[in-house]
């Protein structure tokens, strides 16, 4: 059995083996919404690779021995567990599909070398009350056959991360079984990105989509390094709502040495809108579109790609300077105001209008809980 499997070729019986964010990014894709292409390392390909250099017994004694009430026995575990992954050697067979893999995504890119993301997508997220946000690695602007494979390595070793062993001891979940399959796709090169919601996430509003965007790649918004633009869509009637305006000062974008990294945003794009109103509505209307597929409010994470003649450079940076098209990089449930019971928005005999943000706000065509993600 192969070690790949590609987006547009997922299955609901390939989850297992792909862990939560590459099944939402397979599902997306076969669902036809622009995700950009891809494919997913499976989780047995770690488990091989581990069992074939001799380290599973070795990794779960130093897991074992390792004291969560002492940061430094955590810390000394951790480092030496993801020195063995990250240095393990890979099967001949694994390093071959990895290879043609993303020489295959070169040629459908139409680039020598095309950059791609490599992310972790960890089996043990899947757990119906886990939270490894941020605990496992990723990796932007990797370039090359040798560099994807040490990355994906990498992201295995982020198993091994303190967090991760603290938090795995904390829930109580086990670590035999534990594997890791990673992501490998093509990279955007955004003007602007950012999150949206499905409903306020202020208030639980479901006839509401709010977005968060900053100029260039998403990292600054995700991990709350800048203070974003806000603004609201209203599903209704599809119209902006609100805009708030914030002072950005620092972006993520790619400099010249081929390295996605935090820069000062320049003066002259600190105090205005990341996005056109025309932009705006087309994040709206992309969650929307992922909503409807799901059946359930969701937690988009979105890119604006620039243009061929604005990608990349600060230069690019006036909104609706350049040709640019909005891109979906992930989408999971929203977990907070989904656990409510909705609002109803109108009561027998109410309005027109009622009814239509009644059904908004408690779609009759929902998925079942048990089909979602």
């Amino acid at each position: 059995m192969g070690h790949i499997v590609w987006f547009e070729h997922y299955t609901s019986a390939d989850r297992g083996l792909v862990g939560g964010k590459n099944a939402s990014l397979g599902e997306l894709t076969c669902a036809g919404l622009p995700v950009p292409p891809g494919f997913a390392v499976t989780a047995a390909a770690y488990s091989q690779a581990r069992d074939a250099a001799g380290l599973t017994g070795r990794l779960a004694a130093l897991v074992a021995a390792a004291d969560p009430d002492r940061a430094e026995s955590v810390a000394e575990a951790g480092r030496l567990a993801r020195d063995l992954v990250a240095s393990m050697p890979l099967p001949g067979h694994l390093d071959t599909e990895v290879r043609r893999a993303y020489a295959l995504l070169c040629d459908r890119c139409s680039a020598r070398d095309v950059p791609v993301a490599v992310r972790s997508s960890a089996t043990c997220e899947d757990q119906p009350d886990a939270s490894f946000a941020g605990e496992h690695d990723s990796y932007l602007w990797v370039r090359g056959a040798g560099d994807v494979l040490s990355y994906l390595r990498q992201c295995w070793a982020s198993l091994f991360t303190d967090r991760a062993i603290c938090y795995r001891r904390q829930m109580g979940y086990p670590e035999t079984g534990l594997a890791m399959s990673v992501v490998v796709q093509k990279m955007v090169q955004p003007r602007a990105a950012g999150v949206a919601f499905t409903l306020n996430p202020r208030d639980g509003d479901r006839s509401q989509v709010a977005i968060d965007a900053s100029w260039g790649f998403g990292e600054a918004v995700v991990g709350g390094e800048v203070n974003p633009d806000s603004f609201l869509v209203d599903k209704v009637i599809g119209e902006v709502s609100l805009r708030i305006v914030s002072h950005k000062d620092v972006e993520y974008r790619l400099t010249g040495a081929g390295r996605v990294e935090s820069a000062p945003v320049d003066r002259a794009r600190q105090d205005i809108p990341s996005l056109t109103d025309e932009e705006i509505k087309a994040v709206a209307a992309l969650a929307r579109r992922a909503e409807k597929h799901y059946g359930c409010p969701q937690d988009v994470e979105w890119a604006v790609e620039a243009g061929p003649d604005g990608a990349g450079g600060p230069a690019a940076g006036a909104p609706g300077a350049d040709a640019c098209t909005v891109l979906l990089l992930q989408s999971r449930p929203e977990t907070v105001w989904s656990r409510k019971p909705p609002r109803r928005a109108a009561t027998a005999g109410g309005s027109y209008m009622d009814s239509i943000v009644s059904t908004l706000v408690a779609p009759l065509h929902a998925k079942r809980a048990s089909d979602n993600h």
